[in-house]
């Protein structure tokens, strides 16, 4: 304890708290806090920062005795700032040296800091990143603070109110919710901890400190996890039931989520034993790793009270019903009168005022020709240039006769009065932009000015694109230098920028321009309602509209802003803003020529050299007016230092354009505060709002002119996201201290509406969307009638529905109320607004919340982008920041982790997603700042590549489906009744009758396999059965039947004098004729045979204990096998891996004497076993099953008569031989149908992928058979190769059945590809069809011939058919057919024909009743070629001895079914079968044990790998599992690493909007690092171990929050 205290101690002593600051002298403090400004901006280092700064409180802080500097450091970070914000009322003249950045307040610090304190520092997983991707870092886990919203699982225990985030605990020193805190203490013992650290007592007593500063190791996981469980399960919280436990950690509920699990491999019980402190995963390895470390965190992290549980649904198709949220009935409303429009001051009557804006440049250019216009600088800030207004007249007239006159195309004039002309000038060059626009003004052309694309693929400039497009543009002008920038094609003219049209470019400089005759003279007109230019906007989603200006909408705009601003002749300006649009283009180019004022402009590139040079400039030049941003405001603020000796006394206005931006008012405050020793008076500035449509909409008016003082509102944020206005009184913590923008124009009539909707009025105390009507606004978008109608022709009406006037109005895109004394106030934008469950943030708001959060030494400060994306029906939030390149990995996770507190805390809304990019990569806006829709579209697109990414959709999805109650079964009875009475048949089918169906089928006279050899050696000894081929397409070796007879017989000669009858023997080949010969050779010898994958050389470690687990468990007493084998299972290699002493005997039977055995062993009955197949499930189980001799003539019999197979065949087989129909195919039909099989070993297409198909071509196979793996390698490795295999001759027209065997759900996408790429090579798109069979019974389905004579005669059957059901449906068990292309369907494809013999019905897994057509249950099969039993499912024998023989619990009660463990359906088909009955199809849907519950529902992992594989290009394999309740999404990258975080947000986007899951971890893994088996199915328990025991190496692991 004592520890502790002193800890805490230490934090209060190093940082003054605002009441030790305040006892500091003033000039420390004043130092203090321009080093933490040198700080924040990065003009110091971390360590310069520390030393100075602790050079500097060194006199007024006591010496602590024996505290480790490090830790002092550390506790330093942590607090930072709190201290040295002095408190607004005891300072405010200084109050705005230390918070003078952009988007600041000082009130909105404190709060940040404030709520901020209230959180306890919580473990939340750090996300873990490979070195590779790390700059540098260390990967434990740290300790940062926790977000306060509640999560979501299951939305079972209310949130108090709104207890989690701001009520505080009295009467304790925490301000935690009362349960939490209760939580806490019983499971810390008692413990009076500050926040800085929290104290865990475990069951032994030994207490632990985590100190949030340092990353220590996680708590014991298991004593704190089941410490909670326990307490959750005698506790009732708000008369709520307990939670569930999430992290099922307690002893009542069970490890896994999924169906009871059967061993792995290992045979390790998959329980979870309380009493050790190590869990194990199903493989044996100790999972105290890292990973399960992380994930128990995050359990602990989501186990929070949690969001009210909502009461109403809308119908999402009415299979899923998705929350709505529902409005808080205490939400505040607005309460006043309905407001009335605002009128600004009439426009006053100038005399002589000019008829139109090219009048006025006429007037001044012939009577005040001397008259200074414009002053260009360079980057050192000299003046480079004055245009006088004179230079103007004549130059622009130059420009105006050579455009319509020397430029022509085919002798047709280029450019007609009224057409559109793009201005494409860079910011440095204000005179040849002004010379341009007035040229087109007097050539009556339409100017579109337009950013300079400096690459091919600007941010945006696509969009630019279009607009030129959109309006006809066919000419640029632009300057020579900038003309010789531009990038250029291979033939040196200006290259075509994508999206753009074709453009000539004409340069405008002067030896370009010719000088008109004598007697031509522009001509000046009145200003009419003929558009004058097109100003560019880009919209929220990145669109880029053009709005069109009328001649006599510019001259009032002008006029207006002459009266509001009080310009008079010959007035100095300087102008910092972009000239080409808004304020810069209206005061800085129009109502500048229209008084003769003369304008100072200021380069962008200048004020990043040197942000002081506008107020140089209007020292210098005793400028009356300056224009100038916010950001222009804050820049000048941090350069001032230097400069002593500049006076701002001559200014009248300080025009700030972006005074609608909330936040605008700490850079005015900050300025002023600074400023006013400088000469600035308080009443110079004058914030602005203003819109692209409405151009001016309000201003701050000078002093002079009687105006009512300035307002400032202090709101509640809460208040704002209702669109309510409330003075905030009690919570200082959110508010928004907004600042007025003055009066409404001059001949304005304004008015608020609401957003959405009708136009109604608002109520006074009601945000809405200021409009407004006055000739002085924009007209339309440029082509696009129907925004126009909505945006400029707006008709607002009273609530009663009257309108309020009969002119239009047009929308401004701000958001805002009308004040006291008739005073604007912008509260936001459109573009920023953000509509959260029904709340309303601005993003502006979240960003200075963002920023407010220190240190804010790890991001860049004008770099954060804040949008939201539209995920499961909601707006959800996303903030990006630039990361500093020196930032380490825990401080921006630090970082993160307290911005989204933040934002929780003072907006009360959710962030979905935080990431942080390296530095300089977000794109960029033409003038500095964020291209925020271009960054929206990286993110969506996957191409941000951050470097840091937390996701956090458990906090802030709210909107899920309820999880699925089970309802109590109804009985299988009622089923079959209620199946009866809706007219649903059960769900039954079967294949051809075997007795009835006869044939000259000679081996059906033999119960033996082996027999049928020995038959087959006398009557044809030398017909060919077997042609093995090798990777370079020769044959590799053969057998006929007699040579098949002899090898099995030396074999069997072997064995007989060494083994007893029914011993098992193991048999371990490379595919190839030994395998067979020795298969044969046992059943000769009376020895039961297994045949075992051989271990590969370069992989023993993996491949070598699966191999002595089967001789294990098969109980082998001799290991057959080749003599390169032998020297493998006993080399040193293998010792490694295995304990090869206790091998058993192991026979080499490469050179095995020639002698005959004494005589054929005679098994006494058919019942007897004949082999054992042996395999490993996806789920990692190894199971035997067993084959009696009946069984397997059965087979054999039932597969010749469905594939119509006789002597004269030949087929292809290209699987392995080792399990399943694989080995069916391979080792026993040919002996019993007698034709010849072509083998090609799968392994051989590795090195030669076109083997198995050129051998299908050469021997003409019509009948061959492949598995998925080898139909992938086919795919991806000849996709690009056809045309080079039509060369070779390879012809796949023969082919009449080519069918993929499988023990799942057929790959529709998969074999769709394989037909469409060999379709070139003549592959009939009906031959390719699928199979279906399992562990119970290995040949269910075949799809015979469909192609040929057979089809003909119509013994083939219907062509399997494919049906589409709604995928939500599937999760509740039901099936629901739905059309092609409808949302949520999944394409299901029959699996093949019913064998002959095999029945199969649909029964309900829980009642074991029958089911209906078209239920999905599980799959049970009856025939004689089922297996008899499990040999040994290791360790588990008693769990599955119903698989091999149950009966229904109702209905046809006799019949004996296998259970196959696989859901699926059957379903009546229209089409007609062989022998002229309705054709039942066989759908599967996927494994039993495969399957997820989740939420109350079951998921299939493939539907949830198909959405994720889809969601983004570089995702070449994907798999998911659950662990603890959490879904765990691995994904391989196939791409740069830089992509691996791209994909953490797409994936659990796409899983959201497509499973309605929240997926808890992604994993960003290697390609080929998801285990898959030989049949091509993913080991995803393999997988699920690997990644607890931290084995696969991820790239990186992101742990949603």
């Amino acid at each position: 304890m004592a520890e502790r205290t002193s800890t805490g101690l230490l934090t209060m002593m190093l940082e003054p708290t605002p009441a030790v600051a305040m006892t500091l002298p003033a000039e420390v403090r004043e130092k203090l806090a321009e080093l933490e400004l040198e700080l924040s901006e990065g003009d110091i280092t971390q360590k310069g920062y520390e030393k100075k700064r602790s050079k500097l409180l060194a006199p007024y802080i006591p010496q602590i005795q024996g505290v480790d500097p490090s830790l002092q450091i550390d506790n330093r970070i942590q607090a930072s700032s709190q201290a040295v914000i002095p408190s607004s009322k005891h300072n405010k003249s200084r109050a705005a040296n230390t918070r003078d950045e952009r988007f600041r307040s000082d009130l909105h610090t404190e709060a940040v800091q404030a709520a901020l304190a209230k959180y306890k520092e919580r473990k939340m997983p750090m996300p873990s990143k490979r070195r590779s991707v790390l700059v540098q870092s260390s990967v434990e886990a740290c300790t940062p603070p926790d977000t306060s919203s509640a999560s979501e699982d299951e939305g079972s225990l209310r949130r108090q109110g709104r207890l989690a985030t701001s009520t505080p605990y009295q009467g304790h020193g925490h301000s935690h919710p009362a349960v939490e805190h209760w939580f806490n203490r019983v499971i810390q013992g008692s413990s009076t901890s500050s926040s800085a650290s929290s104290t865990s007592s475990h069951p032994g007593g030994r207490s632990v400190t985590t100190t949030n500063t340092t990353a220590h190791a996680a708590l014991n996981v298991n004593a704190a996890a089941t410490a909670l469980a326990d307490l959750m399960a005698h506790t009732q919280l708000d008369n709520h039931s307990a939670p569930p436990d999430v992290t099922g950690l307690s002893e009542r509920s069970s490890l896994h989520a999924e169906r009871p699990q059967v061993a792995s491999v290992r045979g390790v019980s998959r329980s979870y034993n309380h009493h050790t402190s190590v869990m194990e995963t199903a493989d044996g390895v100790p999972v105290n790793s890292r990973v399960s470390n992380k994930i128990q965190q995050l359990l602990n992290t989501l186990k929070r009270p949690k969001r009210p549980p909502l009461r109403e649904f809308f119908v999402d198709d009415f299979e899923e019903l998705l929350d709505v949220q529902q409005s808080d009935p205490n939400q505040p409303k607005p309460e006043g009168q309905q407001m009335s429009p605002l009128e600004g001051e009439p426009l006053g009557v100038v005399t002589n005022w000019p008829p139109s804006l090219p009048a006025a440049l006429q007037r001044w250019g012939t009577t005040q020709p001397k008259s200074p216009c414009l002053t260009a600088l360079d980057n050192a800030g000299k003046p480079v240039y004055t245009l006088t207004y004179g230079k103007l007249w004549t130059r622009s007239q130059k420009l105006a006769y050579t455009l319509l006159n020397k430029l022509s195309t085919r002798n047709e004039p280029l450019l007609m009065p009224g057409d559109r002309v793009a201005l494409v000038f860079p910011n440095n060059d204000p005179v040849m932009f002004m010379v341009a626009f007035y040229g087109c003004l007097l050539a009556e052309l339409v100017p579109v000015p337009i950013e300079v694309p400096l690459t091919r693929k600007d941010a945006g400039s696509q969009q630019i694109g279009f607009l030129l497009g959109s309006c006809g543009v066919t000419l640029a002008l632009t300057t020579d230098a900038c003309q010789k920038g531009l990038p250029k094609a291979q033939t040196g003219e200006v290259a075509t920028f994508k999206g753009w049209p074709r453009l000539l470019w004409f340069v405008t400089d002067g030896k370009h321009v010719v000088k008109p005759p004598k007697d031509w003279h522009p001509p000046i007109r009145e200003a009419s309602n003929d558009i004058a230019y097109i100003e560019y906007k880009t919209s929220k989603e990145g669109s880029t509209m053009g709005i069109t200006v009328s001649h006599s909408a510019m001259l009032a705009h002008c006029h207006a802003l002459t009266q509001a601003c009080d310009y008079t002749e010959a007035e100095t300006i300087t102008n910092v803003l972009d000239f080409k649009r808004e304020a810069g283009l209206w005061h800085g180019v129009l109502t500048s020529v229209m008084n003769r004022m003369h304008v100072i402009s200021i380069p962008y590139s200048l004020m990043k050299v040197n942000p002081l040079s506008w107020i140089q400039k209007v020292h210098t030049y005793k400028a009356r007016v300056a224009v100038v941003k916010s950001r222009d405001m804050h820049w000048s603020l941090l350069a001032q230092r230097d400069q002593r000796d500049i006076s701002l006394s001559s200014l009248r206005m300080l025009i700030v354009a972006d005074g609608a931006n909330p936040w605008s008012i700490s850079s005015c405050d900050a300025f002023l505060n600074v400023f006013q020793a400088r000469g600035l008076r308080p009443e110079v500035i004058c914030p602005c709002a203003s819109s692209s449509e409405a151009m001016t909409v309000a201003i701050r008016r000078p002093p002079e002119m009687g105006v009512p003082p300035p307002g400032k509102a202090v709101l509640s944020m809460g208040g704002l996201s209702h669109s309510v206005i409330r003075v905030d009184t009690e919570e200082k913590l959110s508010v928004l201290t907004v600042q007025d923008v003055g009066q409404v124009m001059p001949g304005a009539l304004v008015c608020v509406v609401r957003v959405e909707g009708t136009p109604y009025l608002c109520q006074t105390d009601e945000v809405g969307e200021i409009c407004v009507s006055s000739g002085s606004t924009g007209v339309a978008y440029y082509g696009l009638p129907g925004m126009t109608k909505n945006i400029f022709e707006t008709i607002p009406v009273t609530s009663s529905g009257v309108p309020i006037s009969d002119r239009p109005f047009t929308r401004t895109s701000l958001l805002g109320f009308v004040g006291p004394d008739s005073l604007v106030f912008i509260v936001g934008k459109m573009d920023g607004l953000m509509v959260v469950s029904g709340r309303r943030h601005n993003a502006d708001d979240v960003v200075a919340t963002a920023l407010a959060v220190e240190p804010m030494k790890f991001v860049y400060r004008g770099r954060i982008a804040v949008f939201s994306v539209s995920v499961l029906h909601d707006e959800r939030i996303v903030v990006v920041a630039e990361q500093r390149p020196d930032a380490s990995e825990e401080d921006s996770f630090q970082w993160m982790s307290r911005v989204l507190q933040a934002i929780d805390s003072i907006h009360q809304v959710g962030v979905y997603c935080l990431a942080l990019v390296p530095a300089n990569t977000l794109p960029k806006a033409p003038l500095g700042g964020i291209h925020i829709s271009e960054t929206k579209q990286r993110f969506l697109e996957g191409a941000l590549h951050p470097c840091n990414v937390l996701m956090c959709p458990h906090t802030c999805v709210t909107n899920l489906p309820k999880p699925r109650q089970k309802q109590p079964e109804v009985g299988p009875a009622s089923m079959i009744v209620g199946n009866l009475v809706a007219g649903k048949r059960i769900a039954q089918a079967c294949g051809r009758d075997m007795a009835q169906l006869e044939d000259n089928d000679q081996a059906r006279k033999f119960l033996y396999l082996q027999d049928v050899l020995q038959w087959r050696a006398q009557a044809t000894p030398d017909h060919p059965l077997f042609l093995v081929l090798n990777s370079k397409g020769t044959v590799a070796s053969t057998a006929s039947c007699l040579q098949l007879h002899k090898r099995a017989e030396r074999v069997a000669a072997a064995l007989m004098g060494r083994l007893n009858t029914g011993d098992h023997v193991a048999l371990v080949y490379p595919p190839g004729i030994d395998l067979i010969a020795t298969f044969y050779g046992c059943l000769y010898a009376g020895c039961v045979p297994v045949t075992v994958r051989p271990p590969h050389p370069q992989n023993l470690a993996t491949t070598l204990p699966t191999v002595k687990m089967i001789v294990e468990v098969s109980k082998s007493v001799c290991i057959l096998t080749t003599q390169a084998i032998t020297k493998l299972l006993k080399s040193k290699e293998a010792a490694a891996a295995v304990d090869i002493k206790s091998w058993p005997t192991v026979l080499d039977t490469d050179d095995l004497p020639r002698k005959k055995s004494p005589q054929m062993y005679k098994p006494p009955t058919p019942e007897m076993l004949a082999y054992l197949d042996f395999s490993v499930s996806t789920t990692g189980i190894l199971a035997g099953v067993k084959m009696s001799h009946a069984a397997t003539s059965a087979l054999c019999r039932s597969i010749k008569l469905q594939c119509e197979l006789y002597p004269s065949r030949q087929i292809a087989i290209c699987l392995d031989p080792y399990c399943g129909l694989g080995f069916a195919l391979w080792c026993l039909c040919s002996v019993y149908s007698g034709h010849q099989s072509i083998l090609v070993p799968p392994l051989e297409l590795e090195s030669n992928a076109s083997l198995w198909l050129t051998a299908v071509s050469q021997y003409k196979v019509r009948v061959t058979f492949c598995s998925y793996s080898v139909m992938e390698m086919c795919t991806k490795g000849l996709g690009s190769q056809t045309e080079a295999l039509r060369l070779r001759n390879v012809n796949l027209s023969c082919v009449r059945t080519c069918m993929v065997v499988a023990e799942e759900r057929p790959r529709i996408s998969l074999t769709q590809s394989f037909s469409k790429i060999f379709k070139d090579l003549g592959l009939s798109p009906r031959a390719v069809s699928t199979t279906f069979g399992c562990r119970v019974n290995v040949a269910i389905c075949l799809q015979p011939n469909r192609l040929g004579k057979l089809a003909e005669q119509g013994t083939a059957g219907p062509d399997p058919t494919t049906v589409y059901v709604d995928m939500r449906a599937l999760r509740h068990d039901r099936v629901r057919l739905v059309e092609r292309g409808s949302p949520h369907s999944l394409p299901l494809m029959e699996s093949g024909k019913i064998l002959p013999g095999v029945k199969v019905i649909i029964a309900n897994t829980e009642t074991k009743g029958p089911l209906g057509d078209s239920h999905l249950g599980e799959i049970w099969v009856s025939s004689p070629h089922n297996a008899t039993g499990y040999y040994t499912v290791y360790g588990e024998e008693a769990l599955h001895a119903d698989h091999f023989n149950t009966k229904l619990s109702f209905g046809d009660t006799q019949t004996v079914w296998a259970r196959t463990g696989y859901l699926g359906f059957l379903r009546r088909t229209e089409l007609t079968d062989a022998s002229g009955e309705r054709h039942d199809a066989l759908y599967v849907v996927g494994s039993l044990d495969e399957t997820l519950e989740l939420r109350g529902m079951r998921y299939h992992p493939i539907d949830i790998e198909t959405s994720v594989i889809r969601s983004h290009k570089s995702i070449a394999e994907c798999a998911v599992f659950t662990w603890t309740n959490l879904l765990v999404v691995v994904v391989e990258l196939e791409g740069s690493e830089q992509e691996a975080l791209d994909l953490v947000a797409l994936v659990t986007n796409v899983v959201l909007e497509e499973h309605y899951l929240i997926v808890g971890v992604v994993v960003v893994v290697d390609p080929g690092v998801i285990p898959i088996n030989s049949r091509g199915e993913k080991q995803r328990m393999h997988l699920r171990d690997g990644f607890l025991a931290d084995q696969l190496d991820p790239i990186y692991v992101a742990y949603n929050m």
